[in-house]
């Protein structure tokens, strides 16, 4: 997957000269952005070998590791899942992360984390995460993180780049609370700063589809009609599929409002036939994950021929 190679350097200084940063570059008093114990990096690399598919690559620099892949699912027996770990209790002002994840040819694998990622209180500077993820020819990945919580007056700044062939499938999902919602009186959208941008290429560098989205509560009113309204939590799916395989699963993803769960959802097609994105809305977190883990079902039905086992209470 040479073609898919990332200029680490050059994704950097894209976050640090983003618009929506301009106002956050004051460094922090307690150490420099990005320094030793804030630049954390993690890469996995899974491949397929003797008849299954293996996490054969793993590297990392505090705060971020990984665990070994775990072979659990008894819906797909064969998948290894990692679980990526913060140590550092949460994002932190300054903290810069870099994430890479590469799946080879008909290699599969589930990637997730090992609780919510808490995006803390800050007063000075941003915090900041790319994630580059690779794929080979006829692989699947499921990239299914826990929601991202940004406390009280936090700014984070997120870029994604996916790079895959046609005949691969990626299953993305972000879900993004509104802050602390139980503590004290709650907090809901009372951080200063999230911003998400997802770039989709094939091999070679043809660019498919961009998206990028960013929420600033504390200039723009994300109450309003058309932005989230009364809805506080919001998950953003996206997945990345030969077309027979989107076109079949849009056809069992209606448009839904359901009052009794207090939430939206919808999927439309991708430009040039790159796939799906799903949106969901809800008032609870668990009611959206249970819409993001139904789309899921339907994707590995699709695309493997494959069941998703029972949800682990402790997950």
């Amino acid at each position: 997957m040479r073609d898919c190679a990332m200029n680490d350097e050059l994704s950097k200084r894209s976050i640090g000269n983003a618009p929506e940063v301009v106002d956050y570059r004051d460094e922090p008093q307690q150490l420099p952005a990005g320094a030793p114990g804030k630049d954390g990096f993690l890469r996995l690399g899974f491949e397929h070998r003797d008849g299954r598919s293996m996490l054969s690559e793993l590297a990392h620099r505090a705060p971020l590791l990984a665990q070994q892949a775990l072979y659990y699912d008894e819906g797909m027996p064969e998948l290894p899942h990692v679980m990526m770990i913060c140590t550092a209790g949460g994002v932190l002002q300054g903290d810069r992360y870099a994430v890479e994840i590469s799946v080879g040819e008909s290699a599969e694998a589930h990637v997730t984390t090992q609780s919510a990622t808490k995006i803390q209180e800050m007063d000075a500077n941003f915090a900041a995460q790319t994630l580059d993820i690779a794929l080979g020819e006829n692989a699947y990945l499921e990239y299914l993180p826990d929601p991202v919580i940004p406390y009280r007056d936090a700014r984070f700044i997120a870029r994604t780049r996916i790079c895959l062939p046609q005949s691969a499938t990626l299953l993305y999902s972000e879900v993004l609370l509104p802050g602390r919602t139980y503590y004290r009186s709650g907090e809901r959208f009372e951080f200063a700063l999230f911003s998400s941008s997802t770039r989709v290429e094939r091999p070679g560098g043809a660019t498919l589809c961009r998206e990028k989205y960013v929420i600033e509560p504390q200039r723009r009113d994300v109450r309003a009609r058309g932005v989230m309204g009364d809805f506080d939590v919001f998950a953003n799916v996206l997945l990345f599929t030969p077309q027979a395989h989107a076109e079949r699963v849009l056809a069992q993803t209606p448009a839904e409002m359901n009052a009794e769960e207090r939430c939206a959802a919808g999927a439309t097609r991708l430009p040039n036939g790159a796939g799906i994105a799903y949106k969901i809305v809800g008032m609870e977190r668990e009611a959206v994950q249970e819409k993001v883990r139904e789309f899921c079902t339907r994707v590995r039905r699709d695309v493997k021929r494959a069941e998703t086992a029972p949800q682990f209470n402790w997950r």
